[in-house]
């Protein structure tokens, strides 16, 4: 029963459930151990529960668990999945709850299945007649990987709330913007030949030697259209990440491939500006008279905005005392709000943890993020101040 567990003992089996999501089919696992935990954890306070299996994936689930009725409710949000791990680089168990040094270590305790933990903790004794708006507490699947949980919620037809806090780790400092990111693939195929004559084929590599002038030029355009104080990088960015052709000195390049990434601000749009990079590179490789293939490598993540002075912002920013700030790292939240949820990002953890090996928690985070959750759910569901 949930009422037997400690916040200390949920973190522990959601720690101790393994969730890997990757886009390597070898180290990519499912989530469904997180989820009917989960559940049954909530079910147990009276939640109603609702589980979205991900189309072809039996073993991929979001939660939707959902206390009080109504509508203008409060989500409580974060993501069930993990990335993979160097089990080389750990001091100790990743898939254990660790205690040493006034932090808790484990895969996941920053980034972020400890948040989970704590919006429950939060809730606890909660009923449903003692909330005016509903609260929400919802898990997804695959945000590490290919965001198809958070990608699926939309599929439901309407919000699942008013406002929303996603627990990515931001040191509990409310987050309202951050950049978005897509990744694609560029490759020229040209003709081989003798390199003692170049009549004799079609180098590809001198080719994307001008498909990199016409990306970079591009990039120096971009950049004067595009600024955004907020951010550190104010900035979008595009970066030429890898390169490879051809196979001996003494041929002609036949063929050769480039991978970029770009990071754009709130306000661009991914497609637009995918488009607008074919084009300019299909006119580059058309005049060498090159064939050019397009791949995505990496469909993106949209750039997330919340206004300024949505409620969750100017609540969040006097709930826990500090502004909001920008992050470069993408989220599930422009998902949220293209559903008609306002979101914000804020969490106990440290992105600085995240990723990395001996992940963890600082304990002095825990009792802080409880109060300013509790506080939340008060002020928005118990009080209806908003």
């Amino acid at each position: 029963m949930i009422s037997q567990l400690s916040l200390k003992d949920m973190m522990a089996r959601l720690i101790g459930a393994p969730s890997i999501s990757s886009f390597d089919p070898a180290l990519d696992m499912g989530n469904r151990a997180v989820i009917d935990m989960l559940a049954e954890w909530l079910e147990g306070m009276g939640y109603q529960i609702e589980i979205q299996e991900l189309p072809n994936h039996s073993n991929k689930a979001n939660l939707i668990a959902t206390l009080g009725t109504g509508d203008n409710g409060l989500v409580l949000a974060g993501h069930t999945d993990t990335v993979p791990y160097d089990e080389h680089g750990w001091q100790s168990d990743p898939f254990r709850l660790t205690e040493a040094d006034g932090r808790y270590y484990g895969l996941g305790t920053s980034d972020m299945k400890s948040f989970l933990a704590l919006a429950i903790d939060a809730a606890r004794g909660l009923q449903s007649a003692d909330l005016q708006r509903p609260l929400t507490l919802l898990a997804t699947a695959d945000e590490e990987s290919t965001m198809d949980g958070a990608k699926l919620l939309g599929t439901r037809g309407k919000p699942l709330g008013r406002y929303c806090v996603i627990g990515e780790p931001t040191n509990m400092k409310p987050v309202r913007q951050h950049k978005g990111i897509f990744m694609e693939a560029i490759r020229l195929q040209g003709q081989s030949g003798h390199s003692s004559d170049p009549s004799l084929g079609n180098n590809a590599l001198e080719g994307m030697q001008l498909v990199i002038e016409e990306l970079l030029a591009y990039r120096t355009q971009m950049q004067a259209r595009y600024c955004n104080e907020a951010f550190v990088i104010p900035v979008p960015t595009l970066n030429l990440g890898h390169i490879h052709g051809g196979d001996n000195p003494n041929r002609i390049c036949a063929d050769c491939e480039l991978h970029y990434d770009l990071r754009p601000l709130p306000g661009m749009d991914i497609a637009d500006l995918r488009n607008e990079i074919r084009e300019r590179v299909s006119m580059v490789t058309r005049q060498r008279g090159l064939l050019c293939e397009f791949k995505s490598l990496f469909e993106g993540i949209p750039a997330m905005e919340t206004a300024a002075d949505s409620k969750i912002v100017t609540l969040t920013e006097s709930l826990s005392g500090h502004g909001s700030e920008t992050v470069a790292f993408g989220t599930e939240g422009p998902y949220l709000n293209e559903m008609g949820t306002e979101t914000v990002i804020m969490g106990p953890g440290d992105i600085a943890q995240a990723h990395q090996p001996d992940e963890y928690l600082a304990l002095d985070r825990i009792q802080p993020t409880v109060d300013l959750l509790k506080s939340l759910i008060k002020n928005i569901c118990v009080d209806n101040k908003t």
